[in-house]
């Protein structure tokens, strides 16, 4: 019988659900926010009752909340604010808890990873949790890989120069004297991880673990098909969790080689009366929550070893749970039947018996325990659902005419992986008008090798004087300002007469425009040092590094001229890509959260100008993907609620989008976007052509190992098998329009009107009370 805390009983029964049928309880909250407030609540709860206690909390984003509700609870414990806080919510001690006595277990690291740098997790459980939490340093259990000893007192650079460990080396003969060294080191870090293994049970186990769930399940860096017995030990990882560490790390390309040191799952519940802790928002989340949430314990769903721990919760969001048993079952009986719920169970239906929708029966209808419920099941019941659901096709087929769109992303690609089909389809209308904005910079995902390469190209063709515009008098005063859509026309220019070679002229023409715009550059030779400057910086970074403002600010240019490229495509002038370049993404671990002056002001004033009867937006109100997406969307929502309170906006249409990290299921969708092979064909050339930085997928999603443009492809054919199946192959094959004969995917999308947008989106004004965030 698992034990809540006073804080768990008090956001417990703030939920609907009451009634838990998993193997392990859990918790609700309606955003990642929330999350973060209910683990420093418990935090500082355990903390009071145990003062002497084992502690070990996550590192990456997973737990940004948390730290900064800590943080903020403790700073202002007496105001009266966060005491009405406190005991509003569950925190019922009175007096401040001391954290100086608590007892620090480092989770995982990376090895070999200089424990100096900013993405090395001892750095992290130093700054955030060791200096930020003010615990003892000297009670503290780290894994720093330089104090690791490795053979004849070497360090890991001697023994391990590529960073490659090769592990069979623990079970084959050696055939260098170096593999010998490398043998003799990696038995010395098993010993090492035995020894940090000893230490954390003498002192009798973990008493209070905190860590998020990775998308195959991990927990720590025990990855799916972990013993649950196992122990600290330095291992190999998956590729779902080597992508989720691509950020970290500079790139795929250095995650896929990088060993872990991880404690295990059994020493995560060696003590039996560990409080255990796993967080999750959004629906990304949601099947790998419903595994280890239902199942019993198995290897290939590490969560369920917690399930032995009486202590043991689950703390997420409502898209997290959605597939639960518990939310199914709520949602069946207890919400009202509206068009949602009645196609949803026509779909599951035909999932579930593999009949196509159009061959359902009443007797199927009547014998399903779900459609047996519609309100007034009659014969007629199917062919209502497939009408409504074919007039969802329809509106997405249909000409839209007069429209002022205002396309937004949180990055770069985002609009082209969420929407192209759809822009492709109305941006032929000449009577519409589109602008494309993007809302960050983008440069963290521009791996250092590739502005190398492209700076080592420019410096290649201002040597054989193939970059004539330099040789204008006033080119650096005011000269590089000018025609920028001409590096565009010469680029695309280039892709029709299949010459890479100029394509890389024309990326270095845009590339020393942004030299002379960031460095200040006054003539050819101070152009050429430049260069020569930059590369030594780039080249002097260690992988993941944190960029210089300037390089931060010519990668994003990068992207910025690649998002230039790919909209020119269809038209689109330079001055109709809006590159807003927002102030709260700063490239840092925890993204700044919006501020109205600095970020969403300038939408505002965006919106006011260009007066869009659309804006679409990548949809994420729980946070499932990139943070960057959740944060957008706040300062997007809090521009248009601003608006609308000096403009009528009651003909104004929102469209959310999903692509590559979430994505809209049949029933949700309000437009379905036919999407035929040559849509698909198109984008994946223009993604190739034209996101030169993204083609090597070196920051992929945990889903697909490849570019995100094919991950899109494989996302629509997905949602097109799932509107064939209610709707029937005949459907598209034998349609009068032959548009629809062609189709072999779509995109779902949801419409909504201003009101209906707000409600969902989290205004910043409603925060909750007291909050730091």
């Amino acid at each position: 019988m698992h034990q809540f805390s006073p804080v768990e009983k008090h956001f417990f029964n703030q939920q609907s659900i009451k009634t838990q049928t998993s193997s392990i309880p859990y918790i609700v909250l309606d955003n990642f926010p929330q999350l973060g407030l209910i683990t420093a609540l418990r935090f500082l709860e355990w903390s009071s009752n145990n003062p002497n206690g084992v502690i070990s909390l996550p590192t990456g984003k997973t737990p940004e909340y948390f730290i900064k509700w800590t943080h903020h609870i403790l700073q202002n414990w007496d105001d009266k604010a966060v005491k009405k806080l406190r005991e509003d919510n569950g925190l019922l001690i009175k007096d401040k808890p001391s954290l100086r006595g608590l007892k620090f277990v480092q989770i995982d690291e990376f090895y070999p990873l200089n424990p100096i740098q900013h993405n090395s997790f001892y750095n992290y459980v130093c700054k955030y949790y060791i200096d930020g939490f003010e615990l003892d340093s000297q009670k503290a259990l780290l894994i720093n890989s330089d104090k690791i000893p490795l053979v004849n007192g070497k360090n890991r650079k001697q023994i391990f120069p590529d960073h490659r460990i090769d592990l069979t080396l623990r079970f084959r003969d050696a055939t260098s004297k170096v593999e010998e060294e490398q043998q003799e080191s990696i038995l010395l870090i098993d010993q090492w991880c035995a020894e940090y293994e000893n230490k954390i049970r003498s002192m009798g186990g973990i008493g209070f673990f905190l860590g998020g769930i990775g998308p195959d399940g991990h927990i720590a860096f025990n990855v799916r098909g972990s013993d649950h017995n196992s122990t600290t030990r330095l291992t190999g990882t998956n590729f779902e969790t080597q992508a989720a560490a691509a950020t970290d790390l500079g790139g795929i390309e250095i995650s896929r080689n990088r060993l872990v040191i991880t404690i295990g799952l059994g020493t995560i519940t060696y003590n039996p009366d560990a409080t255990g802790i796993i967080i999750a928002a959004g629906e990304a989340k949601s099947k790998i929550i419903k595994n280890s949430l239902e199942h019993a314990p198995d290897v290939k769903y590490p969560a369920t070893a917690l399930a032995k721990l009486k202590k043991s919760c689950f703390y997420i969001t409502n898209g997290a749970g959605k597939l639960l048993a518990d939310f199914e079952r709520d949602y069946w009986e207890n919400s009202e039947w509206n068009d949602q719920k009645l196609q949803r169970s026509i779909l599951e239906l035909s999932r579930n018996i593999n009949v196509f929708g159009k061959k359902l029966s009443l007797d199927n209808l009547q014998n399903d325990e779900h459609c047996k419920n519609i309100p007034s099941l009659n014969a007629d019941t199917v062919s209502d659902v497939i009408k409504k659901v074919e007039s969802k096709v329809e509106k997405g087929s249909k000409l839209e005419t007069n429209q002022t769109f205002y396309h937004t992303g949180p990055h770069h690609d985002d609009i082209m992986l969420g929407l192209m089909p759809y822009v492709i389809q109305l941006i032929r209308e000449p009577s519409n008008h589109h602008h494309f904005v993007n809302m960050t910079s983008g440069f963290t995902s521009v791996t250092n090798n590739f502005i190398q390469n492209l700076l080592q190209d420019t410096k290649y063709f201002l040597a054989d004087d193939k970059i004539q515009m330099t040789r204008y008098d006033d080119f650096f005063e005011s000269g590089y300002k000018k025609k920028w859509d001409k590096d565009v026309f010469h680029y695309l220019d280039a892709i029709a007469s299949n010459n890479s070679s100029q394509q890389k002229r024309g990326m270095s023409h845009r590339l020393i425009r942004a030299l002379i715009e960031i460095y200040k550059v006054k003539n050819n030779s101070e152009l050429n040092s430049t260069i020569k400057k930059v590369i030594k910086e780039i080249h002097n970074y260690y992988d993941g590094e944190k960029n210089s403002k300037e390089v931060q600010n010519l990668k994003g240019m990068i992207r910025e001229y690649e998002e230039e490229l790919v909209w020119a495509n269809y038209g689109v002038r330079v001055q109709d890509v809006h590159h807003l370049r927002l102030g709260f993404y700063q490239g840092d671990i925890f993204t700044e959260n919006p501020q109205i002056n600095r970020d969403v002001l300038p939408v505002l004033e965006q919106l006011k100008t260009i007066k869009p009867t659309v804006i679409s937006v990548a949809f994420d109100p729980e946070g499932s993907g990139p943070d960057t997406h959740y944060k957008v969307l706040q300062t997007i929502a809090e521009a248009v609620r601003i608006w609308n309170d000096s403009e009528d906006l009651s003909e104004l249409r929102i469209w959310g989008y999903r692509n590559v990290w979430y994505r809209f299921d049949v029933d949700e969708a309000d437009i379905i976007v036919p999407v035929t092979l040559n849509s698909m064909a198109i984008m994946r050339s223009t993604f190739n052509n034209c996101y030169l930085s993204q083609k090597e997928a070196s920051f992929p999603s945990y889903e697909f190992d490849g570019p995100f443009c094919d991950l899109s492809q494989n996302i629509w054919v997905k949602q097109h098998k799932d509107l064939q199946l209610l709707l029937g192959r005949d459907y598209w094959y034998q349609n009068k329009n032959p548009h629809l004969r062609a189709v072999h995917g779509v995109v779902n999308l949801k419409e909504m009107n201003v009101n209906q947008f707000l409600s969902i989106a989290r205004k910043l004004e409603q925060q909750m009370e007291g909050s730091p965030v």
